[in-house]
């Protein structure tokens, strides 16, 4: 850490705040400037009380920390790009990964016939919500238990992993009995409990935003996990909360690259979520994998008119199969592959 005292502090002011620095643990390097004294303190965090503290003080101007809170997610713990593998999918490689589905599972028709088309259109990766954290009690709250045997059905159908949403600590073993990846959502994105119980089951996590949430603190919120042993983290970028009404949710696609700077590990984008309608999905798309993202997070419905929940921002599998087919070559203009349709 860093202390600058404010100017004209006295010798016994100054001593003070150095005997308050060694008893804490920590050694102190002074450094007499023209108009302020600056204090290096060298210690480990994780063993001694944080100095943070000291900005109480009143001859202290500032503390400042020299190395990143989020330790174990940064590039400094990590210099090289990390991966995430389910099953036989790699993200954070050369591929670039599109995961979709329904925003929820409906019923096995629904869910197979998605399950299907998006599988034939190039997924590698099925989504569908059993559990839906939705804002009002009257509205659908997903199958539960039912739909997570309906994703494990289709994943034996298709061969595509299974990613859905964990919003409680008492589903956790049921859930991660049938997923692939355990999505944490914008709402539960500072539940810390739910995310160190969700770490603890070694599954892969796809941490999203929180609707209001600092890159800062979401990157500390992915430390949880790996703090917890589990080293298969990814965030995905689904939109902030902002005075804009003209979409659902502000997309940040300038936390791609920020994420991609700060961060090993994978970048994911949720483009409708981000923008909460169908009509945007594709030019989020194309920004994201311009922008840097390992992988895409896609609703598609047999029938939006007719879904249970947020069916305005959802594609036709028609409407995913062009997407695909207009993604691969920005996908390959920024050396990344898209896995080709199916012909069979």
């Amino acid at each position: 850490m860093i202390i600058i005292l404010k100017s004209k502090v006295s010798k016994k002011d100054e001593k003070a705040v150095l005997n308050e620095i060694k008893r804490l643990g920590y050694r102190p390097h002074v450094m007499h400037g023209v108009a302020r004294t600056v204090i290096g303190a060298i210690g480990d965090e994780t063993r001694h009380p944080t100095l943070e503290a000291l900005r109480a003080w009143p001859q202290v101007e500032s503390v400042m920390p020299v190395q990143k809170r989020h330790k174990l997610t940064s590039r400094e713990a990590n210099p090289e790009n990390s991966t995430v593998k389910v099953r036989d999918v790699v993200i954070g490689g050369p591929e670039l990964i599109v995961m979709a589905g329904p925003c929820s599972v409906e019923s096995e028709s629904q869910l197979m016939t998605t399950a299907h088309a998006i599988a034939k259109s190039g997924a590698r990766i099925l989504r569908g919500g059993a559990f839906k954290p939705r804002t009002s009690p009257y509205e659908f709250q997903g199958l539960g238990e039912k739909g997570l045997k309906l994703l494990a059905k289709a994943r034996r159908e298709t061969g595509l992993p299974v990613i859905t949403e964990l919003l409680s600590e008492d589903h956790v073993e049921l859930v991660a009995e049938y997923a692939d990846i355990l999505q944490i959502g914008a709402r539960n994105a500072q539940n810390f409990q739910l995310i160190i119980a969700a770490a603890k089951t070694g599954l892969p996590i796809l941490l999203k935003r929180g609707l209001s949430m600092k890159i800062e603190e979401w990157l500390l919120a992915g430390e949880y996990v790996l703090a917890h042993g589990n080293r298969q983290v990814m965030f995905c970028e689904r939109g902030i909360r902002t005075f804009e009404t003209y979409t659902r949710n502000t997309i940040d696609l300038a936390a791609v690259p920020i994420l991609k700077k700060e961060t090993h590990l994978p970048v994911v984008v949720d483009p409708s979520q981000g923008g909460g309608r169908a009509d945007l999905v594709a030019a989020i798309c194309l920004g994201a994998v311009a922008m840097g993202a390992d992988a895409l997070l896609i609703e598609v419905h047999p029938n939006p008119r007719e879904a249970w929940s947020d069916g305005a921002q959802q594609l036709t599998p028609a409407g995913f199969a062009d997407l695909m087919a207009g993604l691969r070559p920005v996908a390959g203009a920024v050396g990344r592959t898209l896995r080709k349709p199916d012909a069979g």
